[in-house]
């Protein structure tokens, strides 16, 4: 048995109660169907104003319109001697009405729409059956009598085996004493219920005209949606709470008999609408629905929140209260409730808007920033950078509320450029067929197209390109780069920099420029800009010194010059890898340390000791690594004094506060021994250790990889988003 209830909405013509009649039609194709139905809509009211009105004539006049507008609905579903029987019928059921009591003025209108209907199906040649709801479902004292209502469900449904389909008034019953009464506005709904529990009915479906319960109104909240499957008790809870999808009495006897009932929309009977069950606990928590309920009486309006299986109701309130302020809503008490229910007060005036702001924030996607990106450089960094950015998007969007777009690529050679977005899978196809990038062309390109809040990210070691970051601050973009060569410049360029970002409203980061991901920058900017002044700052930030010296064990391993040739292999290395043993790439790193710890640090201030004599660099690089391989024995020397000593040697990176200095800080690169007392002595492979010493703090120690694509493109990713 299925139990089928449709509302008034859904039969409100002769053109929806056909539709209608195809859906049960269609039902009885497969089981045996109990169809309950609401009066066509608008019905009740005239009804409940006609047992008001005191006028005769009056009284006529409404009888006259809605025998006409029922008259016309049969006219259209019937034809020849089936018209003829069902017009008398309903004139019969309209003698009834004109002399029913007031009170009794209201129990007409399931009558007539379910009169209609029972007749049409019995007239597409299915054994079909009215029942009097009046006679079946007893409410005594208001009160229905689910016992003897149940038996007499079923004692009607099993006295007619033959019948295929029964038809029921919803809405109404009698009370104790045989005298028509209503189970409520929206009583139909629990009609059903009561049908499908008497029955014993294998499903139940409500009919309606909208697709199912939804996570909030949809007249209030336009993004509300439909909510697939809910509990018995949240369905409750929103029903009690304000959402007239359902009436509330309806759970009950499905939830005592475990009947599952779905709400489905009989304008899209395709769509599966929401499916209310004894669904098992959610083990993390999820949101049904957001409703609410005017209090006339006591000048305020409650908005109820409803979850299942929320773990933390104190976060949740927080969240609610967060909601609320950041739409400017003021609500008159703390969040209360019960269990997975929340209860906010509110100023009747303001419901429909806290209403929005609760949904928003429990049941919306943020609106999402499309940041677009201009990105120069497509060598290893550049190319994980566009795979990360298609890898992570969804993710970012969910956390940041931000989504970011590459709109132009660039490598040494061409460079494309589409404000619609490139893929990333597309990236490297798009920029073999781009356009010649020579003389600057992607710049110009950029600027003569940059959307308002795009960014340009510099991924390359071009020695030119921050020629022009000023023309891109004032073309209105932010700048993100990890070129190292971009920030070691002379300081008064540097500063012209920074300057220009700020002039134009722009941001300008580099923390991947040293220590790659980690956070070595934003750790000293922010001390520096605070009372307590930096003291000292020691730094071990050579990837690939850091790479060779902590590998290199004398006899027991690979030679120095193997180690640095393994190193240039693997791209490790600059060009020619004596720019890193001359310490020129630590150098670029401690000019950008100094001046954001607030000291315009030149070059020429800088002390450098190379950890090799003159001759090693005056000569090509081939014979370079033959002097390299003949100095061996030295090498393995040293290691052996280290060793005998406990110690290591390290190439550190330092600034300290030296009142005799020019800018009172002292500058040095060169190689230390260490011993175990010192971070620097425990690290190893491309690992890098800053320490970092101010007025009152404890030394900060930042340690961890100082190499990869990977995390140099992931902090990329976290400079643009910052």
């Amino acid at each position: 048995m299925q139990v089928l209830k449709f509302g008034g909405s859904s039969v409100a013509d002769a053109t929806r109660m056909s539709r209608v009649l195809d859906i049960v039609l269609a039902a009885a194709e497969k089981d045996r169907v109990i169809l309950v139905s609401s009066a066509v809509s608008g019905c009740t009211d005239a009804l409940i104003a006609l047992g008001e009105e005191r006028d005769p004539a009056a009284k006529a006049q409404r009888i006259g319109v809605l025998r006409d507008r029922h008259r016309a609905i049969a006219r259209r579903l019937f034809t020849g001697a089936e018209r003829r029987e069902m017009l008398a019928e309903l004139d019969g059921l309209f003698e009834e009405l004109a002399a029913a009591e007031p009170a009794a003025c209201v129990t007409f209108g399931e009558l007539f729409s379910t009169r209609i209907l029972a007749r049409k199906i019995a007239c597409e040649d299915i054994s079909a059956l009215w029942l009097d709801s009046r006679r079946l479902v007893l409410a005594p004292g208001g009160k229905v009598d689910e016992a003897q209502t149940y038996a007499n469900i079923r004692s009607a449904v099993e006295a007619a085996p033959d019948v295929r389909v029964f038809v029921a008034p919803g809405f109404i019953a009698s009370d104790g004493e045989g005298r028509v009464t209503t189970l409520g506005r929206g009583g139909s709904d629990y009609s059903a219920a009561l049908f499908a529990a008497g029955a014993r009915a294998a499903s139940l479906e409500i009919w309606t005209d909208v697709p199912g319960m939804m996570t909030a109104n949809p007249k209030v909240v336009p993004a509300a949606v439909t909510i697939p499957d809910i509990s018995y008790q949240a369905a409750l809870s929103l029903a009690e709470n304000g959402a007239k999808v359902l009436y509330a009495p309806t759970v009950k006897p499905a939830m005592e008999a475990g009947i599952a009932f779905s709400i489905r929309n009989t304008f899209d009977p395709r769509h599966p609408g929401t499916l209310v069950s004894g669904r098992p606990a959610v083990k993390e928590g999820e949101w049904m629905g957001v409703t609410s309920l005017t209090h006339a009486d006591r000048g305020e309006s409650v908005v109820c929140l409803v979850g299942e299986g929320i773990p933390n109701r104190a976060a949740a309130g927080l969240r609610i209260c967060a909601a609320l302020a950041e739409a400017g809503i003021q609500p008159l008490g703390e969040v209360s409730g019960a269990g997975d229910c929340f209860f906010i007060r509110v100023r009747p005036t303001i419901e429909r808007a806290a209403v929005c702001a609760i949904h928003r924030e429990f049941f919306e996607s943020r609106a999402v920033t499309v940041i677009p990106v201009f990105i120069a450089g497509y060598g290893a960094v550049g190319h994980e950078l566009v795979r990360l950015v298609g890898l992570s998007a969804d993710r970012i969007a969910a956390r940041r509320g931000r989504s970011i777009r590459i709109v132009g690529l660039s490598d040494s050679r061409r460079y494309a450029v589409d404000l619609r977005g490139i893929g990333p899978d597309a990236a490297g196809k798009r920029l073999e067929a781009g356009e010649n990038a020579a003389g600057g062309a992607f710049i110009d390109a950029v600027l003569s197209c940059a959307p308002r809040g795009a960014v340009f990210v510099d991924c390359t070691d071009d020695h030119h390109l921050h020629g022009r970051y000023a023309e891109l601050f004032r073309g209105g973009l932010s700048i993100v780069t990890s070129n190292r060569r971009s920030l070691a410049l002379p300081y008064v360029q540097y500063a012209a920099l920074k300057a220009e970002a700020r002039e134009n409203g722009a941001f300008f980061r580099y923390d991947t420029t040293v220590g790659n991901a980690l956070p070595i920058l934003e750790s000293i900017a922010s001390d520096a800009n605070c009372s307590d002044g930096i003291e000292s700052i020691e730094a071990v930030v050579s990837c690939t010194l850091n790479y060779i010296i902590t590998g290199y064990d004398g006899v027991r391993r690979d030679s120095f010059a193997t180690l640095l040739r393994r190193a240039q292999d693997e791209g490790l290395t600059e060009s020619d890898p004596r720019t890193d043993l001359g310490g020129r790439d630590v150098l670029r790193k401690l000019l950008i340390l100094s001046r954001e710890a607030g000291v315009p640090l030149e070059a020429e201030d800088v002390e450098i000791v190379p950890m090799l004599g003159p001759e090693f660099f005056d000569c090509p690089l081939e014979e370079f690594y033959r002097r390299l391989a003949a100095y061996e024995p030295q090498f393995i020397a040293r290691e052996d004094e280290l060793d005998a000593a406990g110690q290591r040697q390290r190439f550190v990176a330092s600034l300290r506060r030296d009142p005799s200095a020019r800018l009172g800080y002292r500058a040095e690169i060169k190689m230390q021994r260490v011993g175990p007392e010192s971070p620097f002595y425990w690290i190893s492979g491309t690992e890098n250790v800053t320490v970092v010493r101010s007025e009152y703090s404890a030394p900060l120690v930042i340690k961890g990889a100082g190499e990869g694509v990977r995390l140099a493109a992931t902090g990329i990713i976290k400079d643009i988003l910052m």
